[in-house]
C-alpha cells in the first residue's frame, strides 16, 4: 500500500470528522466557531459567566411573577438586581477568559426578558392597565424599542467607538421604570393624569433606546489606576446617600442619565447655531 492510499483525502477529512462528531453526539455541540479559517466545534458552556446571565434571567422573570402578584416593590428591586448580575457576567467572562458566542447570545437574550418584557408589564400591572389600548401600547413600544435596541447593539459590535452608546441602553431603560414604580408604587395615585403621565414616560424611554443619540458608556475610565484619595470618601457618601432612600435615589440618577444624551444632543445644536 503506498502512502496515498494511506492518507485520506480532503473529502474523507471531512467525512471522518463528521463521523467523530455524531459519535460524539450532535446534540452535545454547544457552539460552533471559525477560529484561524477552521472550524472549531465546542461542547458544554463556559459555567461562571452563564452562572450569573442565569441569575439575571431568574431576577427578571421573578419581578414579572411579582407584579402578576400584586407586589410592585418586589418587582422593582428584581430589576436592579438583574443590572447588577448583567454587569458582572461579561466582567467575569473577561476576567476569567471565558468569553464565547453562545455566552454573548444567551445575554442578549436575558436582557430581553429583565430589561425590555420585565419593566413593560410591571409598569402595566401597576398602573398602565388602568387606561385600556393607550396603556398596552405605550408597554408595547417600550418592549420594541428594547428589542431594536438589543438587536442593533449586538451588530454594532466592533464598529462604533466604545466611549458611546448609539441610543439608551436597555438597562438604564429598565432603571427609570423600574425607579418610578419603586418610588410612588406606595402612593395612592388614583388620578388618570399620573397613569397617562406614565404612559407618556415609558413610550418615550423606548423611543430613546431606538433614537440616534449618543450616550457616555463610562468605559474609558481606568478602574486600576490611581485615583485622588478623597475620591473614595465621595463614593462612600455616595453609597451612604443611596441605602438612606435607594427608590429617590437610583430613580434621580438614571432619570439624569436617560437625560443626558438629548440634553448633549441639544447643546451640540446651539453651539452650532451660534458659530
Amino acid at each position: 500500500m503506498n502512502e496515498q492510499e494511506k492518507q485520506p483525502h480532503n473529502g474523507d477529512d471531512d467525512l471522518v470528522e463528521e463521523t467523530r462528531m455524531l459519535s460524539l453526539g450532535e446534540d452535545e455541540v454547544e457552539e460552533e466557531t471559525v477560529e484561524a479559517g477552521k472550524k472549531v466545534r465546542r461542547r458544554g458552556i463556559y459555567l461562571l459567566p452563564n452562572l450569573f446571565t442565569t441569575g439575571a434571567l431568574f431576577s427578571g422573570f421573578f419581578a414579572i411573577v411579582s407584579a402578576m402578584n400584586g407586589a410592585f416593590d418586589s418587582a422593582a428591586i428584581a430589576i436592579f438586581i438583574s443590572m447588577i448580575l448583567d454587569g458582572l457576567d461579561g466582567r467575569v467572562a473577561r476576567l476569567t477568559n471565558t468569553q464565547s458566542d453562545f455566552g454573548a447570545e444567551y445575554d442578549s437574550l436575558a436582557d430581553m426578558v429583565s430589561f425590555g418584557v420585565a419593566p413593560a408589564l410591571v409598569a402595566f400591572s401597576w398602573m398602565l392597565s388602568d387606561i385600556g389600548k393607550i396603556g398596552w401600547i405605550a408597554a408595547f413600544v417600550y418592549v420594541a424599542g428594547a428589542a431594536l435596541r438589543l438587536a442593533r447593539f449586538n451588530t454594532q459590535i466592533g464598529s462604533v467607538d466604545k466611549r458611546w452608546f448609539i441610543g439608551l441602553p436597555s438597562p438604564a431603560a429598565a432603571a427609570v421604570v423600574a425607579g418610578i414604580v419603586w418610588t410612588f408604587s406606595d402612593l395612592d395615585l388614583n388620578d388618570t393624569a399620573y397613569t397617562y403621565a406614565l404612559a407618556f414616560i415609558v413610550a418615550s424611554i423606548g423611543v430613546l433606546m431606538v433614537s440616534n443619540v449618543r450616550y457616555n458608556s463610562f468605559k474609558e475610565i481606568d478602574l486600576k489606576g490611581r485615583v485622588p484619595f478623597l475620591t473614595m470618601f465621595v463614593i462612600a457618601i455616595f453609597f451612604v446617600v443611596i441605602a438612606y432612600d435607594p427608590a429617590t435615589v437610583l430613580l434621580l440618577l438614571f432619570m439624569g442619565y436617560a437625560g443626558s444624551g438629548p440634553g448633549r444632543a441639544l447643546l451640540r445644536r446651539v453651539k452650532k447655531a451660534d458659530q
